[in-house]
This record gives structure tokens, C-alpha cells and sequence, in this order.
């Protein structure tokens, strides 16, 4: 099991893209959500290291990326509310079960509370029972189900 007595929650620099993208990939692969209405790619972290930086958290043990957190604001138009909607929360698993996507989620709150957004949203799949735990033991409730549906085009292609 991995030491985390050093674990540091900051800001990405350059330098830690990589390492988030590449947790991203062992997380969210389309095996097991293959039906995000967000794909993971690397523009989902370079569009928002240069959009929203400051959304951005990461997990580090050692000057090592081992988690972490992509969010975002979203204000309507003739509206006092300002959500947020963390977009990515993410752990390598070799740390999985450790606490640090509850770390990161912390943070991320605190970021979003500092700016006055009155509401964070998230998202997952209906079946991500962990997940739907993991956000109502945060206080998320009233989760509504929401269908998005896929057509795998190779092998529709290959059924043909």
C-alpha cells in the first residue's frame, strides 16, 4: 500500500498535465462509462488549464500527481445563482480508498464556496452506485436520472 503522510492538495502547474491525463485514462475508460456525454481526451485538462486553472486541483505525494479535481462555474443570464459543476474527480488506483478524492472534493467545495457560487452540481452515471454514494455522503440529494445512449459504430459496422 502507497504512503500518503506527505499528500499535498495545490494547484496544477504545466508540468502535472500529463500525469492528470494519464490518471484520467485508467479512470474513465469507455469500458466502464461508456456513455459520457463528456469524453475524456486531453483537451478536457489542457482546454481547462487555460480556461479555469483556478478550478483545477490536484493530489501530490512527493511532487508525485496521484488525484485530482476539474471543475467549473456557470452563470445564466438574469439569474443571482452561480453553480458550479465539478466536471472530473479523479484518483489513480493504486491510491484508491485512501480518502483523497474526499480531499480533493473538500477543496474543490472551499474554492467554489470562497466565490460565492451558490450551487455545485455533479454528475455520473446511474449505475456508478459508488460515485452516487461517495457525492450523497458530501450532501448531494435529489439525484435525477438522466439518459444518454450510444451507438458503438464499429460494431455496428462489424454486425453488418
Amino acid at each position: 500500500m502507497k504512503n500518503i503522510e506527505d499528500l499535498k492538495i495545490r494547484f496544477p502547474g504545466i508540468d502535472d498535465l500529463a500525469a492528470i491525463f494519464h490518471i484520467g485514462e485508467k479512470v474513465f475508460t469507455p469500458q466502464n462509462y461508456s456513455n459520457l456525454y463528456r469524453t475524456w481526451d486531453e483537451y478536457e485538462v489542457t482546454n481547462l488549464f487555460n480556461s479555469e486553472s483556478e478550478h483545477m486541483l490536484v493530489a501530490d505525494v512527493n511532487r508525485r500527481v496521484i488525484g485530482f479535481a476539474m471543475g467549473t462555474t456557470i452563470e445564466k443570464a438574469r439569474s443571482a445563482w452561480t453553480y458550479g459543476h465539478l466536471l472530473w474527480l479523479g484518483v489513480d488506483p493504486a491510491y484508491a480508498g485512501r480518502g483523497i478524492g474526499g480531499m480533493l472534493f473538500d477543496r474543490f467545495r472551499k474554492i467554489m464556496d470562497e466565490e460565492g457560487i451558490r450551487m455545485l452540481l455533479v454528475d455520473t452515471q446511474a449505475d456508478n452506485e459508488e460515485a452516487i454514494r461517495f457525492f450523497e455522503r458530501r450532501g448531494f440529494e435529489n439525484p435525477v436520472d438522466h439518459i444518454y445512449m450510444t451507438l458503438n459504430l464499429q460494431n455496428y459496422r462489424e454486425s453488418r
